[in-house]
């Protein structure tokens, strides 16, 4: 066979099976199976949804990567791993029922489909994810079958290699769980949604929608960043791709507009990152974390609005006394386009969004449902309408398809790979020597818990999308919180907020790297920065545990008071971390300033006396703005061309 007809041949199979994917899973949330007369387990749905996955893993991630231009060809080894990858997820989707009746009496029968699927998702998951994760999942398998090995307190029980196979590659608490149920659904159906948006030239719409908003204003370059990447990241799985989509037309923005490269990477990787921490869709966490909870969806939206509200106020903020500071002003009139005629080009893709919320709380019909009508709304208007009168091709509809392929690939493995873990967790005994001993030292100091819970969740979310890192935390992390009294919802969103910093803290901070590659910046720098700017992020999950006033739990007086005093904190912090308010703050008015922004911040119900501690920071507070008010601007920007 000539290298251009096997060429040919490999990309028309990873197309079909990345095209395979998207229709399996939308098949079987809209019940095709049921409407044809076949009755299958959810199991056998996933099995056969990774057993595509798998093939398309090898092939589309060949052993050997390619240098320069062109995908790589996979060889005749990865080949055969495609064709394993395949076949064994394959024979446990076709050989289920018979697979489990058996096994629960001779485990055996499992041990070599098992085995393969374990040992395939492991290199599948090392391609697309690579080592951190892969390791992590690794050390687990090696606990399952020598954990009886391991010392106290973290010793685990004895299981035999054919019966922690056969629970782990066919239990419903392994493998073939909730994560991925959650991600073969509610993440693919949420993913194809977002890249028909973009197709749809949903991405240009709001990026021009948010120039005509806030290019007006000083500062206004950070401020389409900010409010352009919020609205495409909320519904974004990725932070990263969040940052490439929307950056390449807001860092250029900023840089032109003031902003040294640095800020300009800085402020839209916050940005971006912050999408997955925004209801309604938070990157499809929100719906893990209902499910994981056993809560309805709206009780995870209305905890996670106040907090993700505060991250982009202090976002917002220290952007706008950024360019106060340093005499960044509003765009040139030339390139603001009038906010009339801007929303109307594309008025209608608020609707699928209405369509989404509507069958969610109004219908109360599936989330993976209602994300695929919503995505059917949107298709409809894109064809029948167009977007700045351009009507979308049917052509994107095949490419949405695929790249949803693609692009949930690695979703779907980690959430694999995390069934790996939770097996292991529940056949050992680990889970529950786990949280014994973060009980016993969150017993200790429940402060010291609370710090190593963050660190850990930074260290274990490095390098993962969303949906793998909530899994991963929710299953390791979170229980011992729980356990120790924190409410289930704080302790779930404590988890999430520090998985996601991983993000944008060092030295693994992928998404401030992507923007410091388009801002053209140095990329440690840019990450330092970007830790800076997000450092609510680091604060308020500490505060809403403590405190879940914040998370609007609680009476009306209570949560009324946390919104406003937790608002006016962010500013006050904000202003003293940049040194501006009306004016330039010296040394001592930003210490008084971040001195009152942290006792507004904390909820009068933290602690014995938190509430005199709210009630001196507010006196603080008003005397300082007073002061600096009655005195006024009596500085000149800085311009000296390090903005």
């Amino acid at each position: 066979m000539s290298q251009t007809i096997y060429r040919r041949t490999v990309e028309a199979v990873r197309a079909l099976l990345s095209v395979a994917l998207p229709l399996l899973a939308f098949a079987f949330i809209l019940g095709l199976q049921r409407r044809i007369g076949l009755a299958i387990y959810d199991e056998q749905f996933l099995a056969a949804i990774l057993a595509i996955a798998l093939a398309l893993a090898f092939l589309a991630h060949p052993f050997r990567r390619a240098k320069g231009e062109g995908a790589a060809l996979p060889a005749w080894h990865d080949l055969v791993l495609a064709a394993l990858g395949f076949a064994a997820p394959a024979y446990v989707a076709v050989r289920y029922s018979w697979l489990v009746d058996e096994a629960a009496f001779d485990p055996s029968v499992a041990l070599i489909p098992g085995a393969l699927v374990i040992v395939l998702l492991l290199e599948a998951l090392r391609r697309t994810a690579g080592p951190v994760l892969t390791g992590i999942t690794a050390v687990f398998v090696a606990y399952g079958l020598w954990g009886n090995l391991v010392p106290t307190p973290l010793q685990g029980r004895a299981i035999a290699p054919e019966r922690l196979v056969s629970q782990v590659a066919l239990d419903p608490n392994g493998i073939l769980g909730t994560p991925l149920m959650i991600s073969a659904t509610v993440v693919v159906a949420f993913v194809f949604f977002g890249l028909i948006l973009t197709h749809a030239g949903g991405s240009t719409y709001f990026t021009n929608l948010s120039v005509a908003l806030m290019g007006r204003f000083r500062g206004g370059s950070s401020k389409i960043a900010i409010v352009a990447s919020g609205l495409m990241g909320s519904i974004s799985g990725s932070a990263v791709s969040n940052v490439v989509s929307t950056g390449v037309v807001t860092i250029p923005l900023m840089t032109r507009g003031g902003y040294r490269s640095r800020t300009a990477g800085a402020i839209e990787a916050v940005a971006s990152t912050g999408g997955q921490l925004m209801p309604p869709i938070m990157g499809a966490a929100a719906f893990l974390m209902a499910e994981f909870l056993q809560v309805p969806y709206g009780e995870v939206v209305l905890a996670a609005l106040l907090p993700a509200v505060l991250y982009y106020a202090a976002l917002f903020i220290q952007a706008d006394l950024f360019a106060a500071r340093h005499g960044i002003r509003a765009l040139p009139a030339a390139e603001i386009p009038a906010a009339g005629p801007t929303f109307r080009s594309g008025w209608f893709f608020p609707i699928p969004f209405a369509v989404l919320l509507g069958g969610l709380f109004l219908l109360h019909i599936q989330v993976e449902e209602a994300a695929l009508w919503s995505t059917a709304a949107l298709v409809l208007l894109a064809f029948g309408i167009g977007f700045a009168g351009r009507r979308m091709a049917p052509s994107a509809l095949l490419k949405g398809l695929r790249e949803t392929g693609l692009v949930s690939l690695s979703v779907v493995l980690i959430s694999a790979a995390a069934g790996i873990i939770i097996g292991v967790l529940n056949q050992s005994g680990l889970s529950f020597n786990l949280t014994l001993l973060l009980t016993q030292l969150g017993q200790t100091s429940v402060i010291l818990l609370l710090l190593i819970a963050a660190l850990v969740s930074i260290v274990l979310g490095m390098g993962m999308p969303t949906v793998g890192v909530y899994v991963l935390l929710a299953t390791l992390v979170a229980p011992a919180l729980v356990e120790l009294g924190i409410e289930p919802i704080a302790a779930h969103l404590f988890v999430l907020y520090f998985g996601m910093m991983s993000m944008i803290t060092p030295p693994v901070a992928i998404a401030a790297f992507a923007a410091a590659g388009l801002a053209g910046s140095n990329p440690m720098q840019t990450a330092l920065e970007a830790t800076r700017l997000a450092w609510p992020a680091f604060i308020v999950p500490f505060l809403f545990v403590a405190a879940p006033s914040l998370l609007l739990i609680g009476s009306v007086w209570q949560v009324a008071l946390a919104i406003v005093t937790a608002l006016a904190g962010v500013w006050l912090v904000s202003a003293g971390m940049m040194g501006h308010f009306v004016d330039r703050l010296s040394a001592f008015e930003r210490v008084g300033f971040l001195a009152a922004g942290v006792c507004l911040l904390i909820p009068a119900t933290a602690f014995d006396g938190a509430a005199v501690l709210e009630i001196a920071g507010a006196a603080l507070a008003a005397g300082l703005t007073a002061w600096k008010l009655r005195r006024g601007p009596r500085h000149a920007p800085i311009s000296d061309g390090n903005a």
